[in-house]
């Protein structure tokens, strides 16, 4: 799981030209975590521009989540989020960096494995199918 079509090995910036083993693992463990980040940030901005939103308030004065515009808007300008609620927000991201998005139980098969005891059917799986679905998202990250 190294080298992926359609670019095969891409390093514009050398970050792998005097690297070990180590290194490669900790830079690929951050790509992936950068790439799910990115394909979640796509989904939602596909979702909101399409009027899809939360129910409800999202906070006690009143403001409904639609009430906000979409994407930069959203925390940039006149109808934005408060301070507040951007630091909220980052709370929550930090909460989930620290103790949600980690191998708790030590059990992982691969840097990035943050099943934590929760199978869902992957160890039913062969390897080529696991190698497979773990291109798949690599590419899909890369992509988003």
């Amino acid at each position: 799981l190294g080298a992926q079509p359609p670019l095969g090995f891409y390093d514009p910036l050398g970050f792998l030209d005097n690297a070990d083993q180590e290194t490669f693992d900790r830079l690929r463990y951050v790509e992936l975590k950068h790439g799910r980040i990115s394909q979640l940030a796509f989904l939602g901005q596909i979702v909101t521009r399409n009027g899809q939103h939360f129910p409800g308030d999202i906070d006690y004065e009143g403001h409904s989540f639609a009430s906000f515009p979409n994407g930069l808007a959203a925390i940039n300008g006149p109808d934005s989020i408060s301070s507040a609620g951007l630091l909220q927000i980052l709370a929550f991201v930090a909460v989930l960096e620290i103790r949600v998005m980690t191998d708790v139980t030590g059990e992982s098969e691969f840097r990035g494995d943050f099943r934590n005891g929760f199978d869902f059917g992957w160890n039913k799986q062969t390897e080529e199918w696991k190698l497979q679905k773990r291109a798949v998202e690599l590419n899909q990250g890369r992509a988003a």
